[in-house]
């Protein structure tokens, strides 16, 4: 007898041998011959109808318990999403003017003209959570040193509310221990330290995307003459920004807008 090594038996094939068994008419070996398997195949297929494992796995009860724990993790799925989107929202969404800004940097393309051995240059940022307000200057280096300067020089220096929080990355520049000119400059202030997750830059979401603005809009548009020039098109860049540039998260309005319909507002109660 031809036996194809690989024949599979369906779920119909396995009951009709069971029938057929029922009968007292059939034996093993005239079924293994009619269904082109094996007697020991045939055996196997006795035994788990005996214990009536050919019933169809997806029975009507055990479709509905599929169909309870899918809907049961679903849920929970569900709720775990709209817990982070209050956190985040949460986080995203500030109240008032220097709750939380964002710090970030970026370094500069070489300007026309440069070489490669020149050293580079590096912009910092800094955006109100609430009104988007912007700050950035450009330093020379990625340090500690240059991150204060920045705090304290150009943003605590022009920005007209108290701030905070300084929220950042896990850069050197930003964090370190108490003699770290950044975090000593932020405790001289009365400013806390927020970071993002290690390894999780991109939850610092205003901040890179006003760099990616500033990026698009100001420096990918604008040839420099030298670096004088473009410390001075980055100002004229930061006017336009805060005071004439409609955003979106924002309802269309400024940053400008929203600082002066803040402070105006009768019994304001500011932090």
């Amino acid at each position: 007898m031809n036996i194809h090594k690989r024949t599979r038996l369906t779920l119909l094939d396995r009951q009709e041998i069971w029938r057929l068994y029922q009968t007292r008419l059939w034996k093993v070996t005239q079924l293994a011959e009619r269904f082109r398997v094996c007697r020991l195949t045939i055996y196997k297929v006795l035994k788990q109808a005996r214990l009536q494992e050919f019933a169809p796995r997806n029975s009507s009860n055990h479709r509905f318990k599929t169909l309870q724990y899918g809907l049961k993790r679903l849920a929970k799925i569900e709720q775990a999403i709209q817990d982070r989107l209050k956190q985040e929202a949460k986080h995203y969404n500030k109240s008032y003017p220097g709750e939380l800004v964002h710090f970030d940097t970026k370094r500069l393309p070489l300007l026309k003209g440069q070489s490669a051995n020149e050293p580079r240059e590096y912009l910092f940022v800094a955006t109100d959570g609430f009104s988007r307000e912007l700050y950035a200057d450009i330093l020379p280096d990625k340090t500690q040193d240059s991150a204060a300067h920045f705090l304290t020089k150009t943003v605590i220096a022009q920005c007209p509310y108290q701030i905070d929080y300084a929220y950042s990355d896990n850069g050197k520049e930003y964090k370190g221990t108490g003699q770290h000119a950044f975090v000593q400059a932020c405790l001289q202030h009365g400013i806390g330290q927020q970071f993002t997750r290690v390894d999780r830059p991109q939850t610092n979401g205003k901040a890179e995307r006003v760099i990616r603005t500033l990026m698009e809009m100001w420096h990918n548009q604008t040839c420099f003459k030298d670096s004088a020039d473009r410390r001075l098109q980055l100002i004229r860049f930061i006017n336009f920004y805060n005071t004439g540039k409609p955003h979106k998260s924002l309802n269309n309005a400024t940053p400008y807008e929203i600082l002066t319909a803040y402070f105006n507002q009768p019994l304001c109660k500011q932090p």
